[in-house]
């Protein structure tokens, strides 16, 4: 199973982990990209008002800019309890016991805008990048959606992809049976469903956590919304996929 999280713009800063080694990192082959858009953003991130600009921040967040100087030598901690916000605080990854991190490990990763798709588990840095920065000479879109695509498709198995629309196009998840696009909505007296915001990100860490607490093994999207069903969850059949993969409505 391939759990797809977006990442979070707020991470927590500190950590225990010895500086940052790519080679550590899910995704091995991703290296040389990793490699090359690091560099451009430390190097981007020497000069502070250029920096600001590229990562659309006002000057009350230049510590952000500091994170990404530093990133080749500040302290790690895994993926999952870096991120901070909305889904991954209803996530509390931190409380999680140790057979609902290894299963994180194993089935659980966030697609970062600067380390393309990391596991659950992996030590990294603090830094600031989003999907929409700009890095000279270096479009995210372009930069990563190929190689990232090309590695969620070659999963043999269930692909939940829980991640935004704008991480979604950062590498689009393929189109199969057990491929399927997670939704957050709410239904009004009338049954009419509305896609959510804050309430979305909330619903999608609270779904995740459940999912790490009872480690599953799904391999079908019927088994996925069997399991859905036997928690609590509400899980239907959402909007036609067009050229997408299928949709999932979970209620929030």
């Amino acid at each position: 199973m391939l759990v797809l999280l977006p990442p979070s713009e707020t991470k927590r800063a500190g950590g225990h982990g010895a500086p940052l080694d790519l080679s550590s990192l899910s995704f091995a082959d991703l290296e040389p990209l990793r490699m090359q858009l690091a560099d451009e953003l430390v190097a981007l991130s020497a000069d502070e008002e250029s920096a600001l600009r590229a990562l659309k921040l006002g000057p009350r967040l230049a510590t952000e800019v500091e994170h990404n100087r530093a990133l080749w030598s500040s302290a790690t901690m895994p993926a999952l309890d870096r991120f901070t916000g909305v889904l991954f605080d209803a996530l509390d990854a931190e409380t999680l016991d140790e057979g609902a991190r290894a299963y994180a490990a194993q089935n659980v990763f966030v697609h970062s805008a600067l380390f393309g798709l990391v596991g659950a588990m992996d030590p990294i840095p603090a830094y600031r990048l989003s999907h929409d920065s700009r890095v000279p000479g270096l479009p995210l879109k372009r930069f990563w959606r190929d190689a990232i695509a090309d590695r969620i498709a070659a999963h043999d198995g269930l692909i939940i992809d829980l991640r935004s629309e704008a991480y979604a196009e950062l590498g689009p998840a393929p189109v199969h049976a057990a491929s399927v696009f997670v939704r957050v909505v709410a239904v009004d007296e009338g049954g009419r469903r509305r896609a959510l915001n804050h309430f979305n990100k909330q619903a999608k860490g609270r779904f995740t956590r459940r999912l790490l607490e009872t480690r599953p093994a799904l391999g079908s999207v019927d088994e996925l919304l069997d399991w859905a069903g036997s928690e609590g969850f509400e899980l239907s059949a959402g909007a036609p996929a067009g050229r997408g993969p299928a949709e999932l409505d979970l209620v929030a």
